[in-house]
């Protein structure tokens, strides 16, 4: 990771990837504020657009038409994505509470989350209806609903779908899914009339916010379509198959879907933020909450204290430009602007059909050409977000007389703030200095060590796994760890080093220690020590402490996952965030069970127990030209442990195993090949792929490594056959922290392939076959 040559003087944390923060996220990226680091935590890779929501339930939209890729916006705006479920915010030490990661320190926090379905206030609800917000979540339960409407069985009759919410969200969801699914009932030759549909809303009317004129268009729809309204009908329980109401009365549903009683998420009770009486967050006029200026919130979570705003996209997009603008001026120490929200604005409401009707005050119209302007709308809307301008490599980066000319102006900002209203933001005289010192020129000396209480803070609140055999070690720091060997046990030993290729540094010392840890595994051998080298970037002590915490801590838990005690180490300055281990292994001294790259035999069978493709993916991710689900599927592959997958091979005896890292597959099966004097067989059709992998071979995107490992083409029998193959560059692909590359005998290949899948690791793969040696000097021979 190229980290920038400003040291970073601020965070700013944005919790959730809403329309007001993916807004935030192109503006900082269009216009970058010096010193600041954004960082966004939020469940999903792919966010939403609200506004072309029901025409993708519709069938008019693709998936990627209407969901704003967040991965591939981060890494453009230069922000870090943290994907975790947030469950708490510690105000008193600006800290972000995540359910699987360390807290995520802020300086300045903003929230934009939308609402969440108080499903739990109705009895049955939470467990038998499907709620549509979060949105974010609601894509899976629709596709589910899809599929069990396609294989309803004929004998059950009609398939009732009901809709509880009579607003515009609710209409306009319920004519989108009618339009969908009576298609898909004609293409499977089922009749449509085996489908009924029930609105329900506990209203008088439905579309109660807008005027007389559009209500009855939307009604007259509705009754020309053969849906059932009750109005006045509030659920107050659902049953299996049945809604019951206040009124007493009962109604059909097959399947329920939820749009109403929205209101904010249950952890935010505990934060001391002023809520409102649904739990959504109370802001001035600035989006600030009412009792912390630090604390912002935009879109369907905030609640606007000048007057009651409707839960609407369009507030949520244009609340984007003032929240920027307050976070910035936040940042700088200014005076902040007010946000002055617009009285009427226009609604186009789709029919399901590429039809839609336009609502504004007492104003409205309809027509196929409101659907066509509305989709116009929308699409341009979307390729703010989808069509970013290309990296371009050759660029130069941010050279030091730009950056401390940048840095000067924010400190004399932040230095300001004396005059602004008062903040916990100000940086001290201490802080100052050391931010100018860490854009000054380096002298690298004692080995350019990070402070000694730097990192004792950092370290303090972790604690690595404790052995027997480790006798002086973190427990007891010294000059050097001091680590007995057990009797009848050998010792095996290995080291990696790599510099920071992601954003997330938690998750880079997952990968890390992952990647440091595989060769110990391969050769089926029992981790027992680890002692870190580490780099980091020079900047304010609280920054520093918080990435070595952050990097360590996704370290630790690998290695405590295996057993492994981290015994030491060494800390330092560098240009760029950098982690690797030495790693002591134990094995049986007598090698029993001891698993080498030599070893194959003629007729076993080549296994792969991950998928491949992580050089070319993180190739495109630098260049902006991979999806962020792409990047995600990949960072899963690779923290997965190859521990227990090497257990599974020693069971089945497995006869030559190595992991898959930087020479690729190729380079990795010809040193298996050699020492064994054999041929193999590689079948190009059963290798396992990561998403996306070829989608970025076939743009001409591939690793800084690649041409290396290309080199040992020379080792294929038959390379011209398979040139453009677009998996052939796949062969030269560089892996980090990948699979296990293994040969078993064939007699127990497809038990070992059941294990492996059933032990998790689902991609695993036949890939080829161990031959005989022929006279031919290439070793390995391509098969379709």
């Amino acid at each position: 990771m190229q980290l920038s040559e400003q040291p970073v003087l601020r965070d700013l944390v944005l919790v959730g990837g809403g329309h007001s923060h993916v807004g935030v996220l192109h503006m900082f990226a269009m216009n970058p504020e010096p010193g600041v680091r954004i960082t966004v935590i939020c469940t999903d890779i792919d966010t939403p657009y609200s506004g072309m929501l029901p025409g993708y339930i519709s069938g008019h939209y693709s998936f990627d038409e209407v969901h704003i890729d967040l991965g591939r916006l981060c890494a453009f705006a230069g922000a870090r994505l943290y994907r975790d479920e947030v469950v708490g915010i510690d105000r008193q030490n600006q800290k972000v509470i995540c359910r699987n990661r360390p807290a995520v320190a802020y300086d300045v926090l903003s929230i934009n989350i939308g609402s969440t379905p108080q499903v739990q206030q109705v009895a049955g609800a939470q467990a038998l209806a499907i709620p549509v917000k979060p949105i974010a979540q609601f894509n899976q339960r629709w596709l589910a609903l899809l599929e069990k409407a396609r294989q309803w069985p004929s004998y059950r009759g009609r398939m009732t779908i009901a809709v509880v919410g009579g607003g515009a969200g609710g209409v306009e969801l319920l004519l989108s899914m009618q339009y969908r699914l009576r298609h898909e009932f004609k293409a499977l030759g089922r009749s449509p009339e085996t489908l009924k549909f029930v609105l329900l809303t506990s209203g008088e009317t439905i579309l109660p916010t807008h005027n007389p004129g559009v209500r009855e268009r939307f009604a007259r729809v509705l009754r020309d379509r053969d849906i059932d309204v009750h109005t006045q009908a509030e659920v107050v329980q659902v049953s299996p198959g049945c809604l019951h109401t206040k009124n007493g009365r009962t109604y059909d549903a097959d399947e329920t879907m939820w749009v109403t009683q929205a209101g904010g998420p249950t952890w935010l009770q505990s934060t001391g933020l002023h809520l409102d009486a649904h739990g959504f967050i109370q802001v001035t006029p600035q989006l600030q909450s009412l009792n912390d200026p630090l604390v912002f919130a935009a879109g369907d979570i905030a609640s606007f204290s000048e007057r009651p705003l409707e839960k609407a996209g369009v507030f949520a997009v244009r609340m984007a430009k003032p929240l920027a603008t307050n976070l910035r001026r936040t940042l700088r120490g200014q005076k902040l602007l007010a946000y002055q929200p617009q009285r009427h604005w226009l609604a186009l409401i789709s029919t399901g059909n590429r039809y839609a009707v336009g609502s504004r005050g007492r104003w409205g119209f309809g027509g196929e050409w409101v659907w066509r302007w509305k989709d116009r709308i929308d699409r341009q809307f979307m390729q703010r977000f989808t069509e970013l301008p290309a990296m371009d490599p050759t660029q130069p980066g941010i050279n030091a007389r730009t950056a401390i000319h940048s840095m000067g102006q924010l400190l004399k900002d932040i230095r300001a703030q004396g005059k602004a209203p008062a903040t916990r933001l100000t940086l001290s005289s201490e802080e100052s200095l050391q931010a100018i010192s860490a854009l000054a020129m380096r002298c690298g000396g004692c080995g350019a060590k990070v402070g000694a209480n730097v990192l004792s803070r950092a370290l303090g609140s972790l604690k690595p796994v404790e052995r027997g055999d480790v006798l002086i070690g973190l427990h007891a720091p010294d000059d050097a760890a001091v680590v007995r060997v057990p009797p009848g046990m050998a010792m095996v030993h290995t080291v990696d080093f790599f510099r920071a290729f992601m954003d997330d540094p938690y998750l880079f010392g997952k990968v890390a220690a992952n990647h440091a840890l595989g060769d110990i595994f391969a050769m089926g051998a029992e981790a027992q020590t680890a002692t870190a080298v580490v780099t980091v970037p020079p900047g304010l002590e609280s920054k520093v402490e918080d990435l070595l915490m952050q990097m360590m801590g996704g370290a630790i838990e690998v290695l405590n996952a295996a057993g492994c005690a981290l015994v030491g180490g060494h800390t330092g300055e560098g240009h760029e965030l950098a982690l690797g281990f030495a790693i002591n292994g134990l094995i049986d001294e007598k090698m029993d069970g001891l698993m080498r790259k030599g070893g194959m035999q003629p007729g076993d069978v080549l296994l792969l127990t991950k998928p491949i493709g992580t050089g070319t993916l993180f190739a495109a991710h630098a260049r902006h030209a991979a999806k962020g689900r792409w990047i995600d599927a990949a960072l899963q592959s690779m923290v997965q442990s190859n521990q227990l997958g090497a257990q599974v091979l020693r069971t089945h005896g497995a006869t030559a195993c190595t992991d898959l890292t930087g020479f690729g597959l190729l380079g990795h099966l010809v040193e298996m090949t050699r020492p064994s004097g054999v041929d193999a067989e590689l079948q190009m059709s059963t290798l396992p792929l990561l998403d996306g992998a070829v989608d970025c071979v076939k743009a001409g995107i591939v690793s800084s490594l690649q041409p290396a490992n290309v080199r040992l083409r020379r080792a294929l029998r038959n390379a011209d056959e398979f040139v453009h193959d677009p998996r052939y560059p796949l062969l030269f692909d560089p892996q980090t922290a990948g699979g296990l590359l293994t040969s078993v005998p064939a007699a127990q290949a497809q038990a070992c392939v059941q294990a492996l899948k059933a032990a998790g690791y689902v991609h695993t793969a036949i890939i080829g076959r161990i031959t005989v040696q022929g006279e031919a000097l290439e070793p390995v021979l391509l098969k379709t």
